[in-house]
């Protein structure tokens, strides 16, 4: 079974050369932002309203392809290097990925869990954790109130218990930002004004993503865990974030390896009825057989939780 990590004899990339690509498209996307600043003043709103959508989409694209499969895989076998990739993809994405390490992990730890008797859940990005009687949080306020949730200062707590030195490059990535957003105000405070919704409505794609990977899986079945897509062009686009039931079964495993993958656990899929939409996730919401099963309720309701604090 495909299970074990790939290996490259490459003296630059730690996993494979194909990490290159996500690397590149990294580069480009920051790239396409100092465009953004540049050609400002020289298009009309005709131009920056589409190139602005864009930009919001890249923003969804990075963090579920990008940055998300550098967390689990770093790209560069040069710790320097890595460290560079991430202060560059916490400036641009306008987060900390130190503190975004952190919030994943707890994510793949509770893997969109229910409250606890305590009223909390271990995922803090649990689709159940704001709603209620067992069920999802409405769609809408997961997607747009989601980023305001954040909360730094437990995300730094909870990286300084196990390295200070580590919660303190988080920090350091967010001055790196908040700086970087900073020089655009000092330059061009009309672009930042411009720049800034569509910064934000970028995040909230990212939720709505967020939303869809998990709508319907079934957090007490481990190989349910996640919502899997098979889009052959979002998968091709998005770096096989499709195929997140067999990311959340195998976190570690190199986005390459996750066809493979999936094709060698499809019986044991289909039996644990793994949910499956035709549409990318960030198109979840077209998905007729998701929503006749959540309008006649078919959807896996987890079972009620035990865990105490």
């Amino acid at each position: 079974m495909t299970t074990a990590r790939l290996k490259t004899d490459s003296k630059l990339f730690a996993y494979s050369r194909w990490d290159a690509i996500p690397v590149l498209a990294a580069i480009a996307q920051f790239a396409y932002v100092l465009f953004l600043f540049v050609a400002f003043k020289h298009l009309s709103w005709w131009w920056l309203v589409p190139l602005g959508l864009i930009y919001s989409v890249s923003i969804s694209w990075n963090i579920n392809g990008i940055s998300h499969n550098f967390l689990h895989n770093r790209y560069f076998r040069w710790g320097v290097l890595n460290r560079c990739f991430s202060i560059m993809e916490s400036m641009m994405l306008g987060f900390s990925q130190v503190f975004y390490e952190n919030i994943h992990k707890r994510h793949h730890i509770g893997n969109a869990d229910l409250p606890g008797t305590d009223g909390k859940t271990i995922d803090p990005l649990s689709i159940y954790k704001h709603g209620h009687e067992g069920r999802a949080e409405n769609v809408w306020t997961y997607t747009f109130v989601s980023y305001m949730r954040d909360d730094p200062r437990e995300t730094f707590n909870d990286i300084y218990r196990l390295s200070p030195s580590e919660a303190y490059w988080g920090i350091f990535e967010i001055i790196a930002f908040v700086l970087f957003f900073g020089l655009g105000f000092v330059l061009n405070w009309r672009f930042m004004c411009y720049f800034l919704p569509f910064y934000y409505f970028g995040h909230c794609l990212s939720y709505l993503n967020g939303y869809y990977l998990h709508l319907g899986g079934n957090p007490d079945v481990p190989i349910a865990w996640g919502v899997s897509s098979y889009h052959r062009l979002y998968n091709w686009l998005w770096f096989n974030n499709g195929y997140h039931a067999e990311h959340h079964y195998r976190p570690r495993l190199h986005w390459t390896r996750m066809k493979q993958f999936h094709k060698e656990i499809a019986e044991q899929q289909q039996a644990a009825r793994v949910r499956v939409i035709k549409p990318p996730h960030g198109l979840g919401f077209l998905d007729e057989d998701l929503r006749r099963d959540l309008r006649e309720g078919k959807t896996p309701v987890p079972a009620t939780p035990q865990r105490v604090g």
